[in-house]
């Protein structure tokens, strides 16, 4: 790997799975191949990729509820001095109730359904049977970077905790703790595609055997058994993304033109990429154009100067207000 700085891949994790989550938005849903349809060499000027719409009609370079339930677990970490469930429970509610414009089932009916913290997502799974959703992996980047500093052990824990708030199902925990050591092993330098294998030792053994096959070299998204709207395929296409892109732009393009629930498996895959190619790597077009307010939780709008601070802030830096360059 190139030697850079770790706060350049803290940067790059963050911002990364912000522009992936905006980027992939106006393609949400739809079928392959639309991002390459419309953007068939690299857009620069004016009007970049970053175009907006979709079915929510989002705004260029807008994020989704991808990183705005990021951003509150950010702030639930660095304010709480770490993780504490009930508070980061009762911040996702505060958020659910301010009628965010996207929101996934499975977390609507998680955060609205009144239990308490230690309960709801547990006993909506045991109703349902269905809690595998990728909802849980999509808002992670913030925790795997505040606890990669902690160890292997520490940062998968930490993972299956924030997931369970939400989540029931524990596969999808065990999806959130691989991402977590992948995200550790990339920041401190490392190859994450390489720390695969390591991190699928410590799941749990009901679940090795699944995770295995999404993380396998050979594995590609046509092998995928359910959509991408579920944690195996996302994570695994993610993966398989940036094994086969050659820089950020190109992993994005691998991962939107796959269709299906693209603004979530761009922001998977940005945080990774983001973590290995770093802040540098990212397009300036891009990285300049993502913003976006977190609902239920003010009017303060989110750009590139606010993100990077946050970055740092999680990677144990005193939070200073810089510009970009």
């Amino acid at each position: 790997m190139t030697p850079m700085h770790r706060s350049h891949r803290v940067a790059g994790a963050l911002v990364g799975s912000a522009v992936g989550d905006a980027l992939g938005a106006p393609f949400e849903f739809g079928p392959p191949g639309q991002f390459s349809a419309r953007f068939p060499v690299p857009a620069r000027g004016a009007t970049t990729e970053m175009c907006g719409g979709g079915s929510v009609g989002w705004e260029p370079g807008e994020f989704t509820d991808d990183t705005q339930l990021a951003l509150i677990v950010a702030s639930s970490l660095l304010e709480r001095d770490g993780l504490d469930e009930a508070d980061l429970f009762a911040r996702f509610v505060r958020w659910a109730e301010a009628e965010p414009p996207d929101i996934g089932n499975q977390t609507r009916a998680v955060l609205r359904s009144g239990r308490p913290w230690d309960a709801a997502a547990a006993e909506h799974f045991a109703r349902s049977g269905h809690a595998a959703g990728n909802g849980s992996l999509m808002r992670t980047t913030p925790a795997a970077i505040i606890f990669s500093r902690g160890g292997t052990e520490a940062t998968m824990d930490a993972a299956r905790r924030i997931s369970s708030l939400t989540h029931g199902d524990p596969a999808a925990g065990e999806g959130c703790a691989i991402l977590h050591e992948l995200m550790r092993v990339a920041l401190d330098g490392g190859d994450p595609l390489t720390a695969a294998p390591s991190a699928l030792a410590l799941v749990a053994d009901e679940h090795r055997q699944r995770w295995a096959t999404v993380m396998e070299p050979s594995w590609t998204p046509a092998d995928a058994t359910e959509s991408n709207g579920a944690v195996w395929p996302t994570l695994g296409q993610a993966v398989w993304a940036l094994r086969h892109g050659r820089d950020f732009a190109e992993v994005m393009r691998l991962v939107i033109d796959l269709g299906g629930d693209t603004d979530t498996v761009a922001c998977v895959a940005g945080g990774l990429a983001g973590a290995v190619i770093g802040m540098g790597g990212i397009p300036m077009r891009w990285s300049s154009a993502v913003h976006g307010r977190v609902p239920g939780f003010g009017d303060k709008r989110w750009g590139l100067a606010d993100l990077q601070e946050l970055a740092a802030a999680l990677d144990g830096k005193p939070l200073v207000h810089y510009s970009p360059a």
